[in-house]
């Protein structure tokens, strides 16, 4: 089932945000909100928290999975007005998110984000201010929060920085990007940093038993939905790497080859949430690597 709504997913795990920002809170002896969304979805996040009867001082924990801006855009609000929590990211994570250069463009980028939903209203009081993470993990972790164990997963390709987390009890992934963005039929092959290392990522996700698949864009996957996740992923990479590779042997030249993919991408793509000029930069980055790697092979 791919679930788009917002709603308790099972007796522990309640998907709240938005169908295109979507965080996750696992309940138990205390709440842990995994991923961090964008600012514009805090309104919907303080309603969820009243429906579902969420008592906001045992939010002790917000992991973040990676420091891109569509993932980290609430946190600021949450870390000032939730009495107890403590943001949690990886090293590289934290050391992103410290540097003055990030901070500015996550904080810009999400009041863009704002105006282009036109929230401006709704969003006036949401608290845009830098992020300081509390408390570092990395891959191979395994922590106890709350009383419900996760596991730590290292995750690159999607980011520098990119972690997942494993909840054995409900045999759910918290992959976030890393795990590629399911978007209408397709999956989109998110391999931002580094596509080889993402490619990698998807095969060692696919170790795990999966019966909840949780991105943070575009709802939740369960049952059937979620045990082949992970190879519709691992297909759309390989096509996806073929696509650029195919473009960059056409053109020679990065900047034309990023523009054939985008093309080819804005055809299926109406009502993506990201505009086109960042649709642009992401491509550019993956279609470097490939240049990249492609050259170096001669």
């Amino acid at each position: 089932m791919w679930i788009k709504e917002p709603g308790w997913i099972t007796d522990r795990i309640l998907f709240i945000g938005r169908e295109e920002s979507c965080l996750h809170l696992v309940r138990g002896d205390e709440y842990t909100i995994l991923g961090g969304g964008m600012a514009y979805v805090v309104p919907d996040l303080l309603e969820q928290f009243d429906r579902y009867h969420i008592d906001r001082e045992k939010i002790t924990r917000l992991l973040i999975l990676h420091a891109h801006f569509d993932h980290v855009g609430a946190v600021s609000h949450l870390q000032n007005t939730l009495p107890n929590l403590r943001v949690i990211g990886s090293h590289r994570a934290k050391e992103l998110l410290e540097r003055e250069d990030v901070a500015h463009s996550i904080i810009d980028m999400n009041r863009g984000m704002i105006a282009a939903n036109g929230m401006e209203a709704e969003a006036r009081d949401v608290i845009l201010d830098p992020i300081r993470v509390d408390e570092m993990v990395t891959g191979g972790d395994r922590v106890t929060w709350g009383g419900v164990d996760f596991e730590i997963i290292d995750a690159p390709g999607h980011s520098s920085c990119s972690i997942a987390a494993y909840m054995p009890e409900e045999k759910a992934l918290f992959a976030s990007d890393a795990g590629g963005i399911p978007f209408g039929d397709t999956i989109f092959a998110a391999g931002n940093s580094n596509f080889t290392e993402y490619q990698k990522t998807l095969e060692r996700f696919a170790q795990y038993d999966v019966e909840i698949h949780l991105p943070e864009h575009y709802g939740v996957f369960t049952d059937t939905d979620a045990r082949t996740y992970m190879e519709r992923s691992i297909n759309s990479a390989k096509e996806t790497r073929k696509l650029l590779e195919d473009a960059y042997r056409k053109t020679g030249d990065v900047a034309e080859s990023t523009e054939l993919v985008v093309e080819a991408f804005n055809t299926g793509a109406d009502g993506y949430f990201l505009p086109r000029p960042v649709m642009e930069m992401v491509i550019g980055q993956m279609m470097r690597h490939i240049a990249k790697t492609m050259n170096a092979a001669g």
